[in-house]
């Protein structure tokens, strides 16, 4: 049996055992004259049968696929004789096992791929059909247990809201752990290459240029890892972005919250959001092909050099990309101010306009600031823009009209390319990787310092 008809074949089960438990309690609850004679809802009986009839057969289920392959793989290569030594080797004789077994591979093969072939076809049958044995079987066994369990003292709701509980912390967790381990795989990673380039040699030098020699014979790929003009680049696009951001998005959010009808509001929030759908590849091409050739000429005719890929025109187009995160989230919060607050600050004889700047924006800061970083973050990481409209040349300059480059573009453009996977090159990305992770973390950090502050003023 297939794994997405056993999934449908699951759910279905959880359905009945959802209703069977359900109308077992309704019943009982009819005989005994009401539901208050139920020590639980018997909506929260079906729930319990339910989770008895599924939740296990569906954990199997979940690692049974986790690892089902990876046992079938270590089973067919044990039984070659003569397979590579290099794990390079394994994985390519084990491609051509899938692929003859899948009827991929094309002309004639060798007996004992053929072999192999057939023992992996044998292993996934029988994997598939003991998966489905297994999984139906507890379903079935589990619901039934739960059934006969039932009785009208059963406190369901207690029992059903201690999984929940217990399935909301394994979530958390899960989302901790991921933080945790990313962390921690770009800080092995970024130890590796720092062990072959200084650490103030990468944070203060002035120079960046991680070309690395293939051979020992190459002349001009020394390597140069400075990453100063990096995070310049990095700092000038986003302050640019955020300064045409942050003031349009929050204005528009505070006309369309306080001052505009409520028929202008329905038209123009949907017409403003529709700026975040649009993917940020067509953002680079109109930078590229129109605001960065504008600037150009713009500043050509008041007697500036621009170059034809500069920083202005990438920070401008991000800015316009991230007015509606800040627009929709600033709007969102100044609709959460409480009305008796607008109220009071009328009623004592202010005016709308002094109201919204000494009332309501105070008030809304907490969640502007959030709104504001979350903005912030977005033009920290964002590559398309960057690549299109301001080049990749890390240049050492406060000029907004010279081209320069970002940490997110050297990452993706270190990452790709034939270069070892363990050269210094490629082990930059992770130490630039790194450097993102702590801006992020020192952002955060003002950004609590500035929330705590004004609660403490504004509550």
């Amino acid at each position: 049996m297939q794994t997405p008809t056993l999934f449908a074949l699951l759910l279905l089960l959880i359905l009945v055992a959802y209703g069977t438990g359900f109308s077992r309690a309704l019943s009982a609850a009819r005989s005994r004259g009401g539901l208050r004679n139920l020590a639980s809802l018997p909506s929260y009986h079906g729930i319990f049968t339910a989770l008895w009839c599924g939740l296990p057969a569906l954990l199997l289920l979940g690692a049974w696929l986790i690892f089902d392959d990876a046992i079938i793989r270590t089973m067919v290569m044990h039984s070659i004789a003569d397979k590579p030594d290099t794990i390079a080797g394994q994985n390519l004789l084990y491609a051509q096992i899938q692929n003859l077994a899948a009827g991929h591979l094309v002309g004639e093969s060798s007996p004992q791929l053929q072999s192999a072939a057939e023992h992996l076809s044998q292993l996934r049958n029988n994997s598939n059909t003991l998966q489905a044995f297994l999984s139906l079987v507890l379903a079935v066994g589990l619901g039934a247990f739960a059934l006969l369990r039932f009785s009208p003292e059963l406190r369901a709701r207690e029992k059903v809201e201690k999984v929940l509980k217990s399935i909301l912390i394994t979530c958390a967790c899960a989302a901790i752990f991921t933080t945790v381990g990313i962390l921690f795989s770009v800080l092995f990673e970024s130890l590796r290459f720092f062990q072959s380039v200084p650490v103030t040699e990468f944070l203060f030098g002035l120079h960046w240029s991680p070309q690395m020699a293939l051979r020992a014979d190459q002349v001009g790929s020394s390597g140069a890892f400075g990453a100063v003009p990096l995070f310049t680049g990095t700092l000038m696009v986003s302050a640019i972005a955020m300064f045409v951001a942050v003031p349009v998005g929050l204005m528009a959010a505070i006309y369309l919250a306080e001052y505009a009808s409520k028929r202008v509001r329905n038209v123009a929030k949907p017409i403003l959001e529709i700026l975040a759908g649009v993917p940020t590849v067509v953002y680079g091409f109109f930078a590229a092909l129109t605001v960065a050739p504008f600037i150009r000429d713009l500043a050509t005719s008041i007697g500036l050099q621009a170059s034809s890929e500069s920083a202005l025109a990438a920070g401008l187009v991000m800015g316009i990309m991230i007015i509606p995160f800040v627009s929709s989230l600033s709007d969102d919060v100044i609709n959460a101010v409480p009305q008796s607050l607008r109220d009071g600050a009328l009623g004592l004889g202010s005016t709308q306009s002094e109201t919204v700047r000494k009332v309501v924006i105070p008030a809304a800061l907490p969640g502007i600031v959030g709104g504001v970083l979350l903005a912030v973050s977005r033009a920290i990481g964002e590559t398309m823009i960057v690549v299109m409209a301001a080049g990749l040349a890390a240049n050492l300059t406060a000029n907004p009209l010279e081209s320069v480059t970002t940490v997110t573009v050297q990452i993706v453009t270190l990452l790709v390319g034939d270069q070892e996977f363990d050269s210094p090159k490629t082990l930059a990305a992770f130490a630039l990787g790194l450097m993102l992770f702590v801006s992020t973390l020192v952002l955060n950090f003002i950004a609590l310092h500035v929330v705590k502050k004004y609660r403490e003023q504004y509550d």
